[in-house]
């Protein structure tokens, strides 16, 4: 075996079986689990899809919302363990694969469009 399959025969493992579908755009609610001392909890938080990135077990997704005023992002790993589920709220019609443009934008002008 070479050090290439090796380390896709790893990465193969850790993949989850069921992979929610979702797109940029989107808007989702995702159940984070987080651990404080020796409790666990799980966290929701809701917001659109600016991106997904990467292949394999190392696809990221990030998500953005507004909290008191302020806007918030968080980056998860898609195959983490720490991510329970991805629900889908609501699907986004956009034409762009990246939406960093919504960052610079406030009220109603940071909604995305509901598709159809």
């Amino acid at each position: 075996m070479t050090n290439g399959e090796i380390i896709r025969n790893i990465e193969k493992e850790q993949m989850k079986n069921e992979v929610p579908s979702f797109r940029t755009g989107d808007t989702v609610r995702v159940f984070n689990k987080i651990k404080e001392g020796n409790r666990e909890r799980t966290q929701v938080f809701e917001g659109t899809v600016l991106k997904i990135q990467g292949g394999s077990n190392r696809c990221t997704f990030t998500v953005r919302k507004f909290s008191n005023g302020v806007g918030v992002e968080k980056t998860w790993p898609l195959h983490s363990p720490m991510v329970e589920d991805v629900q889908v709220v609501r699907r986004g019609k956009v034409r762009r694969a990246k939406l960093f443009y919504l960052r610079d934008r406030v009220g109603k002008a940071a909604k995305v469009k509901a598709a159809k």
